[in-house]
């Protein structure tokens, strides 16, 4: 636990670069938060009908593990966006996330294309479903499969 107290600790020069950023407040509705703008940068809408999109997302650095592969938190989060994004209705707020299950079936390199599809399985009532699929799109080498459950709490 020490070891990691100290790894995680900022040295004097960090620390003073750390206190001179300005993090202004996120305006809900108006822009995307440091969340999604960290995350989700660079994705573009290629093709949107109804109960289908499809997106391409070159790899950044900032989403790569210590290996160089597409970091499995950032698949989940593209999952999570994408599948959401399909079953949103424009005015309303977000679905909230009921259940999400991913196989990863394999790995994407930093500045690998890939092909982010997101397609409505259903919906019954206030519960929809999707199926997301990350592919490289170069190969077409399947990364990572997504079923993601969501509520509509209206």
């Amino acid at each position: 636990m020490e070891e990691a107290k100290e790894f995680l600790q900022l040295n004097k020069e960090e620390a003073e670069s750390v206190s001179r950023l300005t993090i202004h407040p996120h305006r809900l509705g108006f822009q995307c938060s440091f969340y999604e703008d960290f995350a989700l940068r660079g994705i573009r809408v290629d093709s949107v009908q109804p109960g289908f999109v499809s997106c391409t997302f070159r790899v950044p650095p900032r989403l790569t593990d210590k290996s160089g592969n597409l970091a499995t938190g950032a698949v989940a989060n593209l999952v999570d966006e994408v599948g959401g994004a399909i079953v949103h209705v424009e005015g309303l707020t977000m679905n909230v996330s009921v259940d999400m299950s991913i196989s990863f079936l394999g790995t994407a390199k930093l500045n690998d294309e890939l092909q982010i599809t997101s397609k409505v399985l259903g919906r019954r009532g206030s519960y929809s479903g999707a199926i997301v699929l990350v592919r490289n799109k170069v190969t077409g080498e399947l990364i990572a499969e997504g079923r993601h459950s969501l509520f509509d709490k209206h």
